[in-house]
């Protein structure tokens, strides 16, 4: 450590309790700016995870003319090519088979229009969770010939558990498809718009219900690393062209990618009005020191010592003051942080039903990594020592005669 260095060091702790309330800004600084960013990042991988899980999955395989015409005659057999590539794609964990198409539900007087998705009751509930949110009765199993509905489609046709439903709908190349089925259980998640969507029933009473033995809609996707989607996509579509198509879910889920974006533009701005509060935050105190050791500082350059050097000195207080901020508010924040993210904060309210209507769980949820921890620390550094420009231009300017009288 240089002579400049420890002359700083010592500086700095000659009046502890003015140092104590600058370290104390720079420490809120980085605790608020990390427990925003967290909260802003765990929303965001919320959301994704609520839609992609609920429904479609990460990646989703199609006939390359279905995700336009969402028409039964637009399935598929998986065949050899497709069952090789998705066992040999170490990336995919797990694949989802469906086979769905709009139909018309009756109870008595009372008719309802929703999909209805065929499904693998044990890979399904591996993707979606759909068993963890049965409100009455009992899940599918794999010799299950009933159905399950959600809560809205169930009040709706004045339904519950143990009553029995007509199906209607057009099967495959046009055949007409019907059906009576008893209603096993109901759904009730934490988006409206989930409760209005659909119903379920097992894929081997689907194949025969739309006359579609063997063909599915869609096969979706959970892969190991959710950076690796658009790179994982990209290649399943290149192996497996050109009878099927593989989508990600920012291709079927534009609004979400689109809400995402504008949220995190705002959040954007709200940042940076919070690192301006913080920033004059620690200006105030740095300006109250300046004020306090005027006379010091003019004692000082009256007694030879050079501007520059003390310039110097000056400047590594600032340093000494900011790496101790940054590494304290870092410190304290990780814990705050852990808990959050195990205790997401609920919603209720206005607010609440606001986030059911588009789909997100409504609790505030936050996202932990080290990149969270380490952008704030490296912004509110860089606050600081641009804030630190403040008292070299107060030195530069300073009168030695004016000061000793201060």
């Amino acid at each position: 450590m240089s002579s400049n260095q420890r002359i700083a060091w010592r500086n700095i702790w000659r009046n502890r309790k003015r140092t104590i309330i600058t370290i104390s800004a720079v420490v809120m600084a980085v605790i608020l700016s990390t427990i925003t960013s967290s909260m802003q990042e765990g929303t965001y991988a919320r959301m994704i995870d609520n839609m992609v899980r609920f429904y479609t999955g990460y990646i989703q395989i199609h006939h390359p003319d279905y995700w336009d015409s969402k028409s039964i005659n637009d399935t598929y057999e998986p065949d050899s090519l497709l069952n090789s590539v998705l066992e040999q794609e170490e990336s995919v964990l797990l694949a989802v088979p469906r086979l769905e198409s709009f139909t018309l539900i009756s109870s008595g007087d009372d008719t309802k229009g929703c999909s209805l998705i065929g499904i693998d009751p044990e890979k399904e509930d591996s993707l979606t969770s759909l068993s963890k949110w049965i409100k009455e009765g009992h899940y599918l199993t794999e010799d299950s010939k009933g159905i399950i509905v959600a809560v809205n489609i169930a009040r709706n046709l004045n339904a519950s558990v143990g009553d029995t439903l007509v199906l209607l709908s057009q099967g495959y190349q046009g055949s007409s498809a019907s059906a009576l089925v008893i209603v096993e259980g109901i759904l009730e998640f934490p988006s409206l718009q989930l409760n209005n969507f659909g119903a379920y029933i097992n894929i081997t009473q689907a194949w025969e219900f739309f006359s579609a033995p063997g063909r599915i809609t869609s096969t979706s996707l959970v892969v190991k690393d959710y950076k690796a989607v658009n790179h994982t996509a990209r290649v399943l579509d290149q192996k497996l062209k050109p009878g099927y198509s593989a989508m990600t879910w920012q291709e079927m889920q534009p609004d979400l990618v689109k809400l995402i974006e504008g949220d995190r533009a705002g959040g954007v701005i709200m940042k940076g009005i919070l690192y301006l509060l913080v920033g004059f935050g620690i200006l105030g105190t740095v300006i109250m020191m300046m004020v306090e050791r005027r006379r010091e500082m003019g004692i000082m350059v009256a007694i030879g010592l050079k501007k520059w050097r003390l310039s110097r000195i000056l400047v590594y207080e600032s340093l000494f003051i900011g790496m101790l901020g940054v590494m304290i508010g870092v410190v304290l924040s990780i814990p705050i942080i852990v808990f959050f993210v195990g205790h997401p904060i609920p919603l209720t309210g206005e607010t609440g039903e606001i986030y059911k209507v588009y789909g997100i769980e409504p609790a505030m949820y936050f996202g932990i990594s080290w990149n969270i921890f380490i952008n704030q620390a490296i912004t509110v550094f860089f606050i600081t020592m641009a804030v630190s420009i403040y008292p070299l231009i107060s030195l530069a300017g300073l009168k030695v005669i004016k000061a000793l009288r201060s």
